[in-house]
């Protein structure tokens, strides 16, 4: 078996803990950063095989950690791991080299099968419905956000609401369907 370095990269650091301590036990070496600073400290003195991301690293954001990863080195398997999906940003996170993106809660097995699988699964079935208005919006919110870089003021502008009326809606946890 070859050697398994990860670095996890979230700012809930009782979720990092409980997440390392698991992963430990399935082989791998794990280190922790709670955000990109030190996720870049570690980088420098580090060789990661694998990577786990969180999205939403307290106000920074987890695309631009996988863009980071990536240029340091392009044999670490990345996966982003988040409560905040949306398809945005999952299409933004494999154009930037993340090869998997999963949603919190997902159990250790999904996260450690993401990482030993290489390709898509083509048997995935559709949605059977479409998603609600709520959850477009939603969608919506994170796609013209994505186009501003992650800049809410431009963001807001650009979308005519007020800068406070979208940070909270942003803040609020996607609806599933």
């Amino acid at each position: 078996m070859t050697e398994r370095h990860l670095l996890i990269i979230d700012d809930d650091e009782a979720f990092c803990d409980i997440l390392s301590r698991t992963l430990k036990r399935r082989g791998f070496d794990t280190l922790i950063a709670l955000n990109i600073g030190a996720a870049r400290d570690l980088l420098r003195n580090n060789a990661f095989s694998h990577a786990i991301v969180d999205l939403r690293i307290g106000d920074e954001s987890g695309l631009e950690m996988t863009r980071i990863l990536r240029t340091a080195s392009r044999e670490t398997r990345i996966l982003i791991l988040t409560g905040y999906a949306s398809i945005a940003t999952a299409v933004e996170a494999i154009k930037l080299g993340a090869m998997h993106y999963l949603t919190k809660p997902a159990a250790v097995d999904e996260i450690v099968a993401a990482f030993d699988s290489n390709e898509g699964d083509a048997q995935v079935p559709p949605p059977e419905t479409s998603p609600s208005p709520k959850r477009l919006e939603w969608e919506y919110l994170q796609r013209v956000l994505l186009e501003n870089h992650g800049n809410i003021s431009a963001t807001a502008r650009q979308l005519g609401m007020h800068r406070r009326t979208l940070q909270r809606k942003l803040a609020k946890k996607p609806v599933r369907h």
